[in-house]
């Protein structure tokens, strides 16, 4: 534990070992797509292309969420220094306060975040660009618009701030949620008992998927981000086969347009239909 907590505890000072993590488990998903795929993708180009507008919107999630990586070790730090938040209330174990924060970065930065999105007219504005993927694979993940990744770095400053949680903690978290983005957007097929099994305590990838069927109520559901128990607590699940998937979304965007990069990075701004 000691060796996990010092390894997680300056990870910020390495961020091309962080990028590591990420490309590493792209990768690793990318070849099991293509050995075990969930649905047959019909891209409008071909994977590569898709691939490469989603990994843009990716490179300027990352861009900014670096900057905004500066309030994380000041929230951090000023928590410590004035005992907030839930960890400084006693003194937990390190495992403890690992799960905690897991628990508390979760709520807020995944489920409550996404679930305010697509409640708020303004968010949802934003976080179509999202939805709009027809073809949703691994590189979907962080298919964000520049201004959704801001505000969602503000719940994960929140979260943060509740939690009283140290930086070895936030990091270690933040390195398990790139990976389970990675895993519950790719375009993979686990056999139906493990998926079912995974879904009651983590986002299972069939979980995932129904989130990204293309009409409302399955649009609205499955909210969360790594734990499965927030949706299942807070009445958001839903179950979908993946047979009956569709992806994209039935209004607000048109969905022969969704690899288009100018029109997805101008939709925001232009009134919802």
């Amino acid at each position: 534990m000691d060796t996990l907590i010092s390894y997680f505890s300056d990870l910020e000072k390495r961020p091309l070992e962080r990028a590591g993590f990420f490309v590493a488990g792209m990768l690793l998903l990318l070849v099991i797509e293509q050995l075990m795929p969930l649905l047959d993708n019909q891209y409008k180009k071909t994977k590569a292309k898709h691939g490469a507008l989603n990994v843009g919107f990716t490179a300027i999630h990352f861009i900014i969420h670096t900057f905004m990586a500066v309030g994380i070790v000041l929230i951090a730090a000023w928590t410590e220094k004035y005992n907030v938040g839930i960890i400084r209330w006693w003194s937990f174990s390190p495992l403890a306060i690992i799960l905690i924060t897991c628990l508390v970065l979760d709520f807020f930065a995944g489920w409550l975040c996404h679930f305010t999105e697509h409640q708020v007219p303004l968010f949802w504005r934003f976080h179509i660009i999202h939805h709009a993927d027809n073809n949703v694979d691994v590189t979907t993940g962080l298919r964000h618009h520049p201004l959704e990744s801001i505000w969602r770095g503000i719940f994960f400053y929140v979260g943060i701030l509740v939690a009283g949680a140290p930086m070895f903690a936030v990091l270690l978290y933040q390195t398990i949620l790139v990976f389970m983005t990675g895993v519950t957007h790719a375009n993979i097929s686990l056999p139906a008992k493990l998926d079912k099994a995974m879904s009651w305590i983590f986002i299972s990838p069939n979980m995932h998927k129904v989130h990204h069927h293309w009409k409302q109520p399955y649009t609205d559901s499955n909210y969360g981000a790594v734990f499965a128990i927030w949706d299942r607590l807070l009445g958001t699940f839903m179950k979908l086969e993946p047979s009956k998937l569709k992806y994209g979304l039935d209004r607000y965007f048109p969905n022969e347009k969704d690899e288009d990069f100018s029109a997805l990075m101008k939709r925001p701004f232009q009134k919802l239909k």
